[in-house]
């Protein structure tokens, strides 16, 4: 790299960045270019519509029945319209091509619209006239990925098209080999049924992803991101190392409502990257915090990135579940961050901004006060709205919360008319002035209240995840039309008329600027949905399973690397939902079986947030990493270097799913209140002595031995029981032969670990799985054992097992087992958990090691280092 800093790009040239990533470089003036921002406008309201409560009375059946290809042909056509299709391509008209593009794409993937009389006719076979359509669907459908998207996407799904058609080549492996597929079987499947491109996760962007990616954009578009960010350096810019720490929390509270990094990067980093850089840090260092604050708000809650919404179809549980399992990871995390920013700052005697007193204590009881304060609020809403709700009938509470609602909303915009509204500061000013909290927080508490709805609910109501974003989004409606017009009148101002059409305009604006965000996730879900119907149509999974247990030799850590490193390779040139989809497609199920035959019993979510993790990893990851490239032209810095130094930052984002995995305790599966809270003490504990660890220093610069003995205290804090297990066993080995009068001594809803042996459905080779079964009430073990679901033969000492009925719990679980062999499926082993010290005693040798390794930096710590400003 050169000696001279690379040029920062200006603002604009960042938009066109960010534009061309997210929502397409391409801007047409004048009226072709209104009409193309109207049907994105129409795309806006359809989903608006297909999301409320009166869309069933509003919408015809037709469109509602057929949302998913609708859905498609606006993102295809939108693709065409924004993405120019090639660098030398126009970027302020579209080319006859790109007309024909879009439009006939567009048309092919309304074919199941026109003709959905003759496809239902056809029992949702395809016939000959059929599959040539959906084959040119397909083709049209790689050219707008393409555009989109990039090359690595369509290549991966033409590879898994080919397997369907010359998958029963001989010069394809035996291994992998399979019957093949004809046109018409293919096309029925892939574009016809709902099994492919018209699958899940289409579906899933259809219902749910459009709704929240909206919310994020016009919740922007409101000016909620600048509040933000101000109120993040309003709190944190004093403290040592305070830009670096405010972009953490800005770029947090962005990540709530945004699902791209990338976008994220740049909305904060324009402001957060040229301050830090001020302070002392390098122009890679500082890009490198953005990107690492950045990429981790996909891993927040609510929204995901949406995967959130996706492991709801996948894993099968609530979106309330999802997200309370994905909460503690995300929230340690970026503890973390802010951590690493805080050594980083005290390692280089970094200066404060400003003149303010710093007062650590009071700041960080601050911020804890505000997020519990607003936690508490959103918990609370529940008792007036259940009290309004007794008081009134069914038909007229609900306009009189909404009444209370918009009176709330306009005490709120009072309180904002009487500060001056938030402008946009310069990070490049001779003097920066820190803003003051007290001063500007009535400036946007209003934006809180759409949040509030959201998670109400969500958390509360339990309402469906696209219904909640709807309330919150026409919440938004309301805020956009009336906050300009309202602050003037509040203010005695008298141009109420243009100020309410400035509102007209964010409204509208804000919805074109939400479809155009959504382009690369519809494209992205549908074409992700020719691997998940590659998989369901040739059993290629199973394969996939083999293949891996081969290359791992049946140790799960080996394998979960493995599943991390694709993750990691795939994400180079998939977005993060692609990348999601294609990776748990094809390797939750491989995780979860081959944890079982290794006695370890991983819970499916534990999986997709794996999986999850790593995919989000590859916008940091050179040589690709997107958003490092996006911080990169922020900071005038080496794009490479960034991506390695946000890599190192990330390192706990990279640990945290081993983690997870193997202690499910983190993702609070099965744990009481005071467990959660106990776990989320200690896990945080646990991610700042692993930072401490990685950064080499922890109250001074550490030595070899005390970085190892941070790596263990860690290690022990986040996995207690592999210590434990050593002091005494975890489980008691029970003789097969004595499973039923073990199920007759246990109590009801204790659990026991039974290994299954047999020979593979598939390979006719032996295997076992270990199954985790709730002993049920019973009047007696055989009963007990028969509402299990296992079908007992027991023979000279031996236990064997007979097909259990469809239905039965234990079912699925056993499904790869060839009952029907020479080799008898049998019960080989039963073990029974011990009830004896609990594995949380580990915490306190921990700590004590952690004490020691401070008592002796503290020693030999920097005189200038004490009493330095946090």
């Amino acid at each position: 790299m050169a000696d001279k800093e690379k040029r920062a790009l200006s603002e604009e040239e960042l938009q066109e960045l960010v534009a061309a990533s997210d929502s397409g470089a391409r801007v047409v003036p004048g009226t072709l270019g209104m009409l193309i921002a109207g049907v994105a406008l129409v795309w806006s309201i359809f989903q608006v519509l297909l999301a409320s409560p009166v869309g069933l009375t509003l919408l015809p059946g037709d469109l509602i029945n057929n949302a998913r290809q609708i859905h498609l042909a606006f993102a295809i056509f939108l693709s065409a319209m924004a993405y120019p299709l090639w660098k030398s391509a126009p970027k302020n008209a579209v080319p006859w091509y790109d007309w024909i593009l879009g439009v006939g794409g567009a048309a092919l993937a309304l074919y199941g619209y026109f003709f959905y009389e003759k496809i239902v006719g056809n029992g949702g076979l395809a016939d000959d006239t059929d599959s040539y359509f959906a084959l040119a669907g397909l083709i049209f459908l790689f050219i707008a990925a393409y555009r989109t998207l990039g090359p690595v996407m369509v290549v991966l799904a033409i590879v898994f098209l080919a397997y369907v058609f010359f998958g029963s080549s001989e010069v394809v492996p035996d291994q992998i080999r399979w019957a093949g597929a004809s046109l018409r079987k293919a096309m029925s499947h892939m574009w016809i049924t709902t099994e492919g491109v018209f699958g899940i996760a289409l579906n899933v962007s259809t219902q749910f992803v459009f709704l929240f990616v909206l919310f994020g954009a016009l919740l922007d578009k409101a000016g909620a991101g600048n509040y933000f960010i101000k109120m993040a350096f309003g709190a944190l810019g004093h403290l040592r190392g305070g830009p670096a720490k405010a972009a953490v929390v800005g770029s947090a509270a962005t990540g709530l409502i945004s699902g791209s990094s990338i976008a994220n990067v740049v909305t904060t980093g324009t402001f957060t990257i040229p301050l830090m850089k001020r302070v002392g840090f390098s122009s890679e260092k500082a890009g490198s915090v953005e990107v690492a604050s950045s990429v981790n708000g996909q891993i927040m809650p609510p929204v995901m990135g949406a995967a959130a919404f996706l492991m709801v179809e996948y894993v099968g549980i609530s979106y309330v579940e999802v997200i309370t399992h994905a909460f503690l990871p995300a929230i340690i995390s970026y503890i973390a961050l802010v951590y690493i920013v805080h050594l980083e700052a005290v390692k280089n005697k970094m200066p404060t901004i400003g003149n303010k007193v710093v007062n650590l204590f009071n700041t960080i009881l601050g911020m804890f006060g505000f997020f519990a304060g607003f936690a508490l609020l959103c918990y609370a809403t529940q008792y007036p709205v259940a009290l309004i709700t007794s008081m009134f009938p069914s038909g007229t509470s609900g306009w009189v919360l909404a009444a209370l609602l918009g009176l709330v909303y306009i005490g709120l915009i009072y309180l904002a008319a009487q500060v001056p509204d938030l402008e946009a500061d310069d990070p490049n000013a001779e003097v920066v002035e820190l803003p003051e909290i007290p001063k500007i927080y009535k400036a946007g508490l209003y934006y809180l209240l759409p949040i509030i709805v959201l998670v109400y609910f969500l958390m509360i109501q339990r309402s469906s995840p696209g219904l909640s974003a709807f309330w919150a989004t026409f919440l938004l409606f309301f805020i956009l039309l009336t906050q300009r017009p309202l602050k003037a009148l509040f203010r005695g101002e008298s141009n109420l008329g243009p100020q309410f059409k400035a509102g007209v305009s964010d409204w509208t604006w804000g919805m074109i600027d939400g479809a155009r965000n959504m382009i690369g996730i519809g494209l992205a879900t549908a074409t992700a949905g020719i691997i998940v119907g590659t998989v369901s149509l040739t059993g290629i999974g199973q394969v996939m399973a083999d293949f891996v247990e081969f290359l791992s030799g049946g140790n799960l850590i080996l394998m979960l690397i493995f599943v991390a490193i694709l993750s990691l390779i795939l994400g180079m040139g998939l977005p993060t939902t692609a990348n999601y989809i294609v990776v748990s497609s094809l390797m939750v199920a491989v995780v979860v079986e081959l944890g079982a035959q290794s006695g370890l019993v991983v819970p499916l979510i534990a999986v997709h947030l794996f999986v999850f993790y790593f995919g989000i990893m590859a916008d940091v990851t050179p040589p690709v990493g997107l958003a490092s490239f996006a911080a990169a032209a922020v900071s005038g810095g080496d794009a490479i270097k960034t991506g390695f130094t946000a890599f190192f930052y990330s390192l706990r984002t990279v640990a945290l799913p081993f983690v997870f995995i193997f202690n499910t305790d983190l993702l609070l599966i099965d744990v009481t209140w005071v467990q959660g809270i106990i776990v989320f003490i200690v896990a945080t504990i646990g991610i700042l002595v692993f930072t401490a660890a990685t950064m080499g220093f922890f109250l001074t610069k550490s030595r070899i031995y005390e970085t190892v003995a941070l790596l263990v205290v860690a290690f022990a804090l986040f996995r207690p029981g592999f210590f434990m297990d050593y002091i005494q066993p975890p489980f008691e080995d029970i003789e097969p032969a004595a499973f039923e009068q073990a199920v007759g001594n246990a109590t009801p809803g204790d659990t026991l670990r039974v290994v299954v042996s047999g020979p593979d459905f598939d390979t006719f080779e032996m295997k076992d799985v270990t199954l985790v079964v709730e002993v049920p009430e019973g009047e007696d073990a055989a009963s007990r054992i028969e509402a299990m679901g296992f079908m007992v033969l027991p023979e000279e000492g031996r236990v064997y097992l007979d097909e259990p009925a469809f239905g039965a719990p234990i079912a699925d679980d056993l499904s790869s087992f060839d009952f029907y062999g020479d080799d008898r499926v049998e019960i080989t082993a039963v073990r029974a958990p011990v009830h004896g010290l609990p594995k949380e005693l580990i915490f306190i040798p921990a700590l004590l090691l952690l004490a020691l390794v401070a008592f002796l930096q503290h020693r030999r710590k920097e005189p200038e280092l004490e009493g330095a400003p946090a």
